[in-house]
């Protein structure tokens, strides 16, 4: 009996990548395959993972071949070369985009602003996921109506692995999602550390290209785990125009420009910009001030992304779990206008700037 490539490749999608779960033929994870009468022969191109994990993936691409092919005798070539070495080794090889969306302080409407961001780059033909790494305030299960969801676990190679929920088609992960919505979070930072790393090592992210993660405000414990466990494309700044809210955004605007980290600024978002009455759409009123946001954008030698006015539909459609953009209006348009700028500063900085470096401490 002849032996057919399709049915080899049809097997080989039961076998698991063990970075993401998905199977090895939709990764593009299968090189050269190759059929000499009985003899079968292939490449697996693998993420940086153990032996004994290099092994189980072996016998399971023999055994996934062998179930079509019994006779057949298999040599697998287990690589790690190929995207995995051009991607640096990098810890999430299958997202090719990281921003991070920062705030000096609290209350400025950063979680808005990234849930908007992601929906709005998903709108425009990206595939996108969205990281609540705002572990003291989680609001991104509220802001997309998953309140009181819990995550799947998946064994993968004897590895328990967390699977992101979803939201209109957005992978996402909160702790949130795994404590009681009344219940206080004190954790001190190595545990911090610990929970910001599961949410990018340990969560079967799919192919992305973009990976939203809304910070918590400052420069704490949680903004340094990031930048040491993941490559960040760059980040997205949120800050109202007042000079309170100004200064602080500057700080923490300065911790992704330190030389050791050197996460360039994508842009600035400025919130709050105005109050505009839903019947009134052509009134602005400026409630704290004007022009903070392109202040900072000035200092940051960044681009204003945009500036989203007050309107009571924002709040309304995050309480109901059913972001803005999504609406129709001056708000949906304005963050869809974001949403597209912010795909222009990233394709500017990938192509005048080289790939962001995890940040390596020594001592």
């Amino acid at each position: 009996m002849a032996i057919e490539k399709s049915k080899i490749i049809a097997a080989l999608e039961k076998v698991n990548d063990p970075k993401t779960g998905k199977d090895l033929i939709s990764m593009r994870m299968v090189e050269n395959l190759q059929v000499e009468g009985n003899n079968i022969s292939f490449t697996v191109v693998l993420p940086k993972v153990d032996a004994n994990t290099k092994s189980q993936v072996n016998f399971a691409c023999i055994a996934a071949v062998n179930e079509v092919y019994p006779e057949a005798s298999v040599h697998v070539h287990l690589s790690m070369k190929s995207a995995f070495a051009d991607a640096g080794e990098k810890a999430l090889p299958q997202v090719k985009n990281i921003i991070a969306v920062a705030s000096g302080k609290g209350g400025v409407g950063k979680s808005t602003v990234a849930v908007n961001l992601a929906l709005g780059l998903k709108q425009l033909g990206a595939k996108v996921g969205l990281v609540d790494a705002d572990v003291y305030g989680p609001s991104i299960p509220t802001m997309l109506g998953l309140q009181g969801q819990r995550p799947k676990v998946q064994e993968v190679y004897g590895q328990h692995k967390i699977v992101p929920l979803e939201a209109y088609g957005l992978p996402v992960i909160s702790i949130g999602f795994i404590i009681e919505p009344e219940q206080a979070i004190v954790l001190r930072g190595p545990r911090l550390g610990g929970i910001i790393r599961q949410f990018f090592n340990d969560c079967l992210w799919p192919e992305l290209d973009f990976l939203i993660v809304d910070l918590p405000p400052g420069t704490g414990d949680v903004q340094l785990t990031m930048v040491q466990t993941v490559p960040v494309t760059g980040a997205v700044m949120v800050t109202t125009p007042q000079e309170v809210a100004i200064a602080d955004a500057i700080k923490a605007m300065n911790m992704f420009l330190l030389p050791n980290v050197n996460v360039p600024i994508l842009g600035v978002v400025e919130n709050m910009s105005w109050f505009t009455p839903e019947e009134l759409p052509n009134n602005k009123y400026y409630l704290f001030g004007q022009g903070g946001g392109k202040r900072l954008a000035q200092k940051a030698n960044a681009a204003l992304l945009g500036q989203i006015p007050i309107v009571q539909s924002i709040r309304e459609a995050g309480d109901a779990g059913q972001p803005a953009i999504l609406q129709t209006g001056i708000v949906a348009n304005a963050f869809t206008e974001i949403a597209k700028k912010t795909l222009q500063q990233v394709a500017v900085r990938n192509e005048h700037i080289a790939p962001t470096s995890t940040v390596k401490i020594t001592t």
